[in-house]
């Protein structure tokens, strides 16, 4: 009977325990490299498209306190600009970024990083032309340079549109 009791009072402690160490905050949040995936993107850029032209300014910045980095566009004749918040999310491992732009153009994408690229997507759009689903690429370069790539596909993953490509190149300090 003894042994049932100590074996009881242990059980319950083990319980109090295991509540006790669910309550504690994380203390080192966002840590795992997986938050880190986009961080080829953090910096000072000026981005020229594929002739070699200018084509606008990104300010790409950590944002400690919220585990994700912001975007802040802005094109060189300053009729387009946008913020964006990209965010690793650590329930459905994937990336996510959402994009709001000065003409109230809202774009949700999630994906992920692999062979130097992240790629993200977005639900299919449908409208009355045709559906079609936003990819956008941003390669790091070996040179330091990101190029990003947004593209149209079709729900069957053809090409329909090349949106938008710029070569970023980091501003001299």
């Amino acid at each position: 009977m003894l042994r049932f009791i100590l074996l009881l009072l242990l059980y319950f402690i083990s319980l109090l325990f295991s509540s006790i160490r669910a309550q504690t905050p994380n203390t080192k949040p966002c840590s795992d490299k997986a938050y880190y995936q986009f961080d080829f993107w953090i910096g000072n850029w000026n981005v020229f498209n594929s002739e070699g032209k200018l084509i606008g300014e990104n300010h790409i910045k950590s944002m400690p306190n919220a585990c994700a980095i912001q975007e802040n566009w802005t094109s060189t004749n300053g009729n387009s600009l946008g913020t964006s918040y990209s965010y690793y999310d650590i329930s459905d491992k994937k990336c996510h970024q959402l994009w709001i732009d000065n003409k109230g153009f809202v774009l949700e994408t999630n994906g992920s990083y692999k062979n130097n690229e992240m790629i993200l997507t977005s639900e299919v759009v449908q409208n009355k032309k045709q559906p079609y689903y936003n990819k956008i690429i941003w390669k790091k370069n070996d040179n330091g340079s990101v190029t990003q790539i947004w593209q149209y596909l079709s729900p069957d993953h053809k090409l329909i549109k090349e949106a938008f490509k710029g070569i970023y190149k980091r501003k001299k300090s």
